[in-house]
């Protein structure tokens, strides 16, 4: 069984909302919107934002399309975490960040709805973290498969919404809510 996270203190995890991520993903213009809102709320609620950026043979570090996009900013203090694989957690220094700032509960945003954003809540809940996935403040492309057929993007952002509405890990809390009702800093 995982280690439990002792405490209530929260985290907004923004993950791979980068120039080259989001041109592929539905609904980008109003997923970022959605982003920034959840980065304003949590700044005004004293929460830390922590940044992702992901990169590999298709997004090289440095790259015009590996920056984040032009909308989010994060500040001086805000902790930036490079990572190559699809869990945010994976060859990172991100659970040491999170336990120095003594987070136990992470609220998510960013994308790639089935891939980073999926991988990161899994490797968050695995770890004893509490998780929130901000529901309206994710997104991902649509895929289309070698035979053809074709996964709306939309239908996999539902998906992984129910997926973590109904999860259940033992002495862990995970939910969905939207970006501009979450009740950043409370206990």
């Amino acid at each position: 069984m995982a280690s439990i996270r002792a405490g209530s203190q929260q985290a907004l995890l923004v993950v791979d909302v980068q120039v080259g991520v989001m041109a592929e993903c539905w609904d980008a213009a109003r997923v970022i919107a959605q982003i920034a809102t959840a980065v304003a709320r949590a700044r005004a609620a004293g929460v830390p934002v922590i940044w992702v950026a992901h990169a590999d043979a298709e997004l090289p570090q440095g790259s015009p399309a590996w920056q984040l996009v032009p909308e989010l900013k994060p500040l001086a203090h805000e902790r930036r975490i490079d990572k190559h694989f699809h869990s945010s957690f994976e060859q990172t220094e991100l659970e040491q960040v999170l336990a120095e700032a003594g987070i136990a509960h992470i609220v998510l945003a960013g994308a790639a709805s089935g891939w980073c954003i999926r991988a990161t809540a899994y490797a968050a809940l695995e770890r004893g973290y509490d998780l929130t996935l901000l529901e309206d403040a994710h997104s991902t492309a649509n895929l289309v498969l070698d035979d053809g057929s074709r996964i709306d993007a939309a239908q996999v952002m539902r998906e992984l919404n129910i997926a973590l509405h109904w999860l259940s890990y033992p002495g862990r809390r995970n939910a969905v809510a939207g970006a501009a009702e979450f009740a950043f800093g409370a206990a």
